[in-house]
């Protein structure tokens, strides 16, 4: 009885201890896994850009003058043409009267060559009467005398020009939004009368959001580009805009590339001037291989994924592109359908076996 209870425990204890030997085999989790498959990563960037006016122009007087009337001011909403302001030069005028007078007095002396050489061209058709030479030189005094007619209409003209340029005229449609002079002031040409413009004009109901784009993410805007931007004054409201003009190089100090967005502000809601923070999308090609971002080990020796091929697990290095929504771009030596891991451990060795795998 005793050798046989002796021989009963040793073979239960040899049955619990086969048990607990090949429990850790058994409860081994399976790996989840996935196909690699190439997709889109969309996200965006907020750069800082500032509202321009569409077109702006300091208006400057052409000739000395004094201001006579001002028919404008600050803010006044004037149209292609409209008069602004008007000055008065009283040399001016008297320079009109001097070529009037020249041209005047040149017209009758040309009339009278003229007509001199017409008497002698008549006469010199009956043989013997006016001598070729007599003839040549009538004819010489008429084109020297219609040059000097042409000269002085030039000198009119010049002088008249220079009158006209005593109106200022609004070169386009905009608003007034700076005044720097008053009537009865001298002005001039910059630096020969005043050095302030006598008016500033902008055109408001159509702005330019000028923004410089870091050289990483000039390949994800091209013309004709929608974006959106808000300004501080109105955060609650967001506006949109279309890039027209590129510069198409990169600014050699901050490395980034000019661009231009056109805005529409009929209502004038926004002003040149204003910071705005514009939402640059960022959206991607669909060539790109993309993963869950739990797929990508950052450990100390790199960025990798881990591959299943062969029932062996096989770290890939890899780099990543853009995030969103915890999708990753990655670039590295994949195909289309590898299978990966889907949550990546530094646990999972490389070359370890992977005999249980589950593909989702």
């Amino acid at each position: 009885m005793i050798i046989s209870a002796g021989l009963y425990s040793c073979s239960t204890s040899g049955a619990k201890e086969g048990k607990e030997a090949s429990a850790p085999e058994a409860a081994a989790p399976a790996l989840e896994a996935f196909p690699l498959e190439k997709g889109s990563v969309s996200s965006a960037i907020q750069i800082p850009g500032e509202l321009i006016a569409f077109q702006q122009v300091d208006l400057y007087a052409k000739v000395s003058s004094f201001i006579k009337k001002m028919n404008v001011d600050v803010g006044s909403e004037v149209t292609t043409g409209q008069l602004l302001c008007s000055m008065e030069a009283p040399e001016i005028n008297s320079q009109l009267s001097g070529a009037e007078s020249r041209l005047k007095s040149q017209e009758a002396i040309y009339l009278s060559s003229k007509a001199t050489y017409d008497r002698l061209l008549e006469t010199s058709k009956t043989p013997g009467t006016i001598s070729q030479n007599d003839l040549d030189v009538a004819y010489a005094r008429q084109k020297s005398d219609l040059a000097q007619l042409d000269a002085a209409k030039a000198a009119h003209r010049e002088v008249g020009d220079n009158r006209n340029y005593l109106e200022i005229r609004a070169p386009f449609s905009g608003v007034i939004t700076a005044r720097n002079v008053s009537a009865g002031a001298y002005v001039g040409p910059s630096g020969k009368g005043s050095e302030m413009p006598i008016f500033t004009l902008q055109e408001q109901k159509k702005l330019r959001l000028v923004v410089s784009i870091p050289e990483a993410y000039t390949s994800y805007l091209n013309n004709q580009s929608e974006v959106n931007f808000t300004v501080r004054s109105l955060a609650e409201k967001q506006f949109k805009g279309k890039v027209i003009r590129l510069a198409g190089a990169l600014d050699r100090k901050l490395r980034s590339q000019h661009i231009e967005i056109d805005v529409a502000n009929n209502d004038k809601t926004l002003l040149p001037g204003m910071v705005a923070e514009v939402a640059i999308p960022l959206n991607g090609n669909g060539s790109n291989f993309v993963v869950p971002s739990s797929a990508i080990l950052n450990s100390t020796k790199g960025v990798f994924v881990i591959k299943v091929a062969d029932k062996k697990t096989k770290w890939v290095p890899v780099t990543t592109g853009q995030s969103e929504k915890g999708r990753t771009e990655i670039f590295g030596e994949l195909n289309a359908g590898d299978v990966l891991v889907t949550t990546a451990s530094e646990e999972i060795r490389d070359e370890a076996v992977a005999a249980n795998v589950k593909v989702k």
